[in-house]
């Protein structure tokens, strides 16, 4: 196992800069997630602590060793690519063999641990085939392996499952979880995807535009996102977004929007109270889940309620997502499929004041994280 330490690290492409200051750590056997949209540096920082690519700035260091300027091959590392870079005319056996044969181990070690290493991944009896033999998801082992075979103290994983079908990566997910945490071999995994983000990473590192915008484990990316991207880039289907006044009411802060004025819980008003913004009136930026809005059919309202007219209905099997007009905006809202929705249909809402989200209306910086 390793522990990796990302210091100030920068990388610049002409006049650009692809990963601007990163500082992070991986503690050793963590499973780490970079996450973020195509282009925001969470390759380039993986392959900038592979080896694979120079630094411009700063440090990575792995086991309190600055490894700047150490060739990928004396890293210890091993890396699974996305297009599995397996040799198509070699046999099973010897794909997964190559990284050991590079280092002259004796022959008879080199085929128990290729049978070991067969047999934790389910594919000893595919030893004898070659890479063309096989489907996606054996391919995908067979990388797997090859990595395994060295015991190596880091594992880095660069979106090792955009080209499996959707079954595929659910279960190749579930594969890797389970031997990492069998393994206990500190990971660092990059993917677009935050589904895989969410079930994966012990902690996630959100990335854009080459800067890191939040660390964290699930949960808190989850609930407390530190800005506005992270709150709409983490979560299916996105957090909705609309914008409001914070400002004070007879019963204390309130908040204003172009459909509704509504009280804001105890907890978010104590936050705000003691944040930046204190309690005068502030334009703010909202967002609260779609689980977190109750639709409601009943004759009786329910508190706070709100008139909406559904636009779009959306069934899933287990849930129904109905896209609600009130006044200008479009709320998104997770029902039960046993309440029988139908597009143009009024009915009232509610939202969770404890479950708001308030972002600045100028970064986008959330005003409640930290307080």
């Amino acid at each position: 196992m390793a522990r990796v330490v990302c210091r100030n690290l920068m990388k610049r492409f002409g006049d650009g800069l692809a990963v601007n200051n990163v500082n992070l750590e991986v503690a050793e056997g963590e499973f780490l997630v970079i996450v973020g949209p195509s282009g925001c540096g969470k390759t380039t920082t993986l392959r900038m602590i592979a080896g694979l690519e120079t630094i411009s700035a700063g440090e990575i260091l792995i086991d309190d060793q600055v490894v700047n300027d150490v060739e990928p091959r004396h890293r210890d590392i091993a890396m699974v690519f996305q297009n599995y870079a397996l040799y198509p005319h070699k046999k099973v056996f010897d794909n997964i063999a190559y990284p050991l044969q590079l280092r002259r181990v004796a022959k008879n070690e080199i085929r128990q641990r290729v049978q070991e290493t067969s047999k934790l991944l389910g594919i000893e009896h595919l030893l004898e085939r070659r890479i063309r033999q096989l489907s996606g998801g054996e391919r995908q082992r067979v990388a797997l392996g090859r990595a395994i075979v060295r015991k190596p103290r880091l594992f880095l994983m660069d979106e090792p499952l955009s080209n499996l079908d959707a079954q595929l990566r659910i279960q190749m997910r579930r594969e890797i979880i389970r031997l990492q945490r069998q393994l206990r071999t500190t990971t660092v995994y990059v993917t677009h995807d935050q589904v895989e983000a969410m079930t994966m990473g012990d902690r996630i590192v959100v990335m854009r535009g080459g800067l890191v915008q939040q660390i964290g484990d699930p949960e808190t990316i989850y609930h407390q996102p530190a800005n506005l991207f992270v709150a709409r880039f983490i979560g299916n289907p996105p957090m909705n977004q609309f914008d409001g006044t914070v400002e004070q009411g007879s019963e204390g802060l309130q908040l204003r929007t172009a459909f509704a004025t509504m009280p804001l819980s105890a907890t978010i008003r104590e936050k705000l109270q003691r944040g930046p913004s204190g309690t005068g009136a502030i334009a703010v930026v909202c967002g609260i889940r779609a689980e977190d809005i109750t639709v409601n059919l009943e004759s009786a309202p329910i508190p706070h309620q709100i008139q909406g007219v559904i636009d779009l209905v959306e069934p899933l099997g287990s849930d129904v997502f109905a896209s609600v007009a009130v006044g200008k905006e479009m709320l998104l809202a997770r029902a039960r499929p046993d309440l029988g929705l139908r597009e143009g249909q009024t009915i009232g809402i509610g939202l969770n004041p404890a479950k708001l989200h308030l972002f600045a209306t100028d970064s986008g910086d959330s005003l409640l994280l930290g307080y």
